[in-house]
C-alpha cells in the first residue's frame, strides 16, 4: 500500500509544519494537559463546550510530528461535534491505530484520520498518535489530572 504510506507521510509533514487550531483558547470551558514520557510529547487541549457541543477546540504544546499532526487533524475533525460524537470518534480512532497488523482496521467513518492507520507499522509511535485523543477523552469526562500514555 505505497499510496497510503505516501499519504500518511505527506499528511504528517503538512500538519506538523502548519498545525490547524494551534493556539491557546482564552474562553475554554475545559483545559487539560497530556504527556507522553516515552518521547517527551506534551500538549494542552482546550475545549469550548456549549450545550453538549464542542463549539471550539484547540491545542498547544511541543511534540513529535506524529503527535502534533494527530492533534491538528483531531481538532479539525472534532470541532462542532457533540460530546457523544467526539467520544465515538475517539473510540473509532483508538480501535484503528491499535488493530493488529495482520487485520484490516475499520476506517470507513474516519475520513482524513484514516491516514493514521499507517502508525500501526511503528508500535512505539502509536502512543504519540493517541496522546491528543486520550487527552481529549479525559477533558470530555471533565477530568482534572495530567493525562499520560503510561
Amino acid at each position: 500500500m505505497p499510496e497510503m504510506r505516501d499519504l500518511y507521510q505527506e499528511t504528517i509533514l503538512d500538519h506538523n509544519k502548519k498545525p490547524r487550531n494551534f493556539r491557546a483558547m482564552e474562553n475554554a470551558t475545559r483545559k487539560l494537559e497530556g504527556f507522553n514520557p516515552l518521547c517527551g510529547d506534551r500538549l494542552t487541549i482546550y475545549l469550548h463546550i456549549v450545550s453538549d457541543r464542542i463549539e471550539d477546540i484547540s491545542f498547544e504544546g511541543n511534540g513529535c510530528a506524529i503527535s502534533k499532526s494527530s492533534a491538528s487533524l483531531m481538532t479539525t475533525a472534532i470541532k462542532g461535534k457533540t460530546l457523544a460524537e467526539a467520544e465515538t470518534l475517539f473510540n473509532q480512532f483508538h480501535a484503528m491505530v491499535t488493530t493488529p497488523l495482520n487485520q484490516t482496521p475499520d476506517v470507513a467513518q474516519l475520513g482524513k484520520l484514516a491516514v493514521f492507520s499507517g502508525v500501526r507499522e511503528f508500535p512505539a509511535r502509536i502512543k504519540c498518535a493517541i496522546l491528543p485523543w486520550h487527552t481529549l477523552h479525559a477533558a470530555i469526562e471533565n477530568k482534572q489530572e495530567l493525562v499520560t500514555t503510561e
